[in-house]
C-alpha cells in the first residue's frame, strides 16, 4: 500500500503558513528586521523604566538632602543673629515675664512656627536671665508661677528655681539660658539657634543643680502640678 502523496500549495502559500507557525521561519533579512524590532523596543521599556524610577528617586530624595545639609546651609550671619526682646523698661525689676521672638533663620513656610517664647527674668540688682520655655527634660514648655517662684513644666512634674537651677523633678539639670546684652535700651539675645549644651547660644552649659530643701519644692510642685496643667490648657 503506498502513501497518499502530500499536498503542497504554492511557494508563497508555503512560506506564509511556514512564518505563521514560526516567526523566526523567514528570510536572513526578515529574521534581522523582526530582531532588531524587538531589540530597540525592549531599550525602549527599559530606558523608560531607569527614568521613572530616576525621576521617582530624585523627588524623594529632596526632602531627605534638606534636611541633612539644612544646618550647614545656615548663614552664619542669620545663626548668630542677636535679636532685640524688647524695652528695658518693658521688664520690671523684680519680675520674671514671657516674651516671644521671631527666629532669624526662618523659611518662607514657616509661618507662626517662627514666633518663639522666652521667659525673662529681671532680677533685684538689675541683672536678666533669660530662659528657654522648654524643660530641660523632655521640651515640654515650662510656666512659671510667681506666688511659689518655681518653673513648673506640666508634662512630668519638673521644677525650677526662679534662677533657672533644678529644684527637683525629672530634669537632670537646671533650664538652658541665652546669652543676652543689653544695647541702647534695649534687651537683645543671641537667638539663631537655641540654647543647649552644644551651641553657642547658651549662657551656662554646665548644669545648675540646687539641693538645698529638695524635699519642700517637690510638695510645692507637686501641689501645684494639677493647677500648671489647667492654666496652661487654659
Amino acid at each position: 500500500m503506498s502513501d497518499h502523496p502530500q499536498q503542497h500549495g504554492s511557494p508563497a502559500q508555503d512560506a506564509a503558513l511556514g512564518n505563521a507557525q514560526n516567526p523566526w521561519n523567514g528570510t536572513a533579512p526578515e529574521i534581522a528586521a523582526a530582531h532588531a524590532t524587538a531589540t530597540s523596543r525592549r531599550g525602549f521599556l527599559f530606558k523608560l523604566a531607569v527614568g521613572l524610577n530616576g525621576i521617582v528617586g530624585a523627588v524623594l530624595a529632596v526632602p531627605i538632602v534638606g534636611y541633612l545639609l539644612g544646618p550647614a546651609m545656615k548663614k552664619d550671619e542669620e545663626v548668630n543673629s542677636w535679636v532685640k526682646l524688647g524695652a528695658v523698661n518693658t521688664f520690671p525689676t523684680g519680675q520674671t515675664r514671657l516674651a516671644e521672638y521671631i527666629n532669624p533663620v526662618v523659611g518662607p513656610t514657616d509661618g507662626d512656627t517662627a514666633k518663639t517664647a522666652c521667659w525673662v527674668r529681671h532680677a533685684e540688682d538689675g541683672n536678666f536671665q533669660v530662659f528657654a520655655i522648654n524643660c530641660a527634660h523632655l521640651g515640654c514648655p515650662v510656666r512659671w508661677f510667681e506666688q511659689s517662684k518655681l518653673f513648673l513644666c506640666p508634662c512630668h512634674g519638673g521644677a525650677y528655681y526662679e534662677d533657672g537651677s533644678r529644684a527637683s523633678g525629672p530634669p537632670l539639670r537646671g533650664l538652658f539660658e541665652y546669652k543676652h546684652r543689653v544695647e541702647s535700651g534695649s534687651l537683645m539675645i543671641l537667638a539663631g539657634q537655641l540654647p543647649t549644651s552644644a551651641t553657642e547660644a547658651c549662657a551656662r552649659k554646665a548644669p545648675s543643680i540646687k539641693t538645698d530643701q529638695p524635699d519642700l519644692v517637690q510638695t510645692i510642685a507637686d501641689n501645684a502640678s494639677a493647677d500648671g496643667r489647667s492654666a496652661w490648657k487654659g
